[in-house]
């Protein structure tokens, strides 16, 4: 089962049908991609709630631009059945540097920008444009 590339698939459906928020179950790995993207800029807000029975879920805030998703496309990369890896010189660029892609690497999950200034690679989990 893949937790993350489900995560990614109902922020695009979500996005897709104009919802303005999504909710999903939470974890530290999510919660670290969607600060990522509030970051960035690609979602408004997210928060971290209990559900009536006791779970913790993840509400995120989606954002629209002249009524346009700001995600245009997300996608996983990496996936359990194939992990993809990269060195820090050849993490691929998403659009020519118009998107962002999402490592985990030793130091954390980063940006591939921020990767490449800290000379670390990792496994590429995630683009997103």
């Amino acid at each position: 089962m893949d937790t993350i590339g489900d995560f990614l698939t109902i922020i695009r459906n979500a996005s897709a049908v104009g919802n303005s928020t999504c909710v999903c179950s939470s974890s530290k790995l999510r919660l670290e991609i969607a600060q990522i993207l509030k970051n960035v800029g690609y979602i408004r807000d997210f928060a971290k709630a209990r559900n009536n029975r006791g779970f913790e879920e993840l509400s995120i805030s989606l954002k629209y631009v002249d009524g346009r998703p700001a995600i245009q496309g997300i996608e996983r990369v990496s996936k359990p059945g194939c992990r993809l890896y990269y060195a820090y010189t050849e993490i691929p660029r998403v659009l020519g540097g118009l998107g962002i892609s999402i490592l985990t690497t030793s130091k954390g999950l980063k940006r591939d920008s921020d990767a490449r200034r800290q000379k670390i690679g990792g496994e590429l989990i995630c683009r997103v444009w």
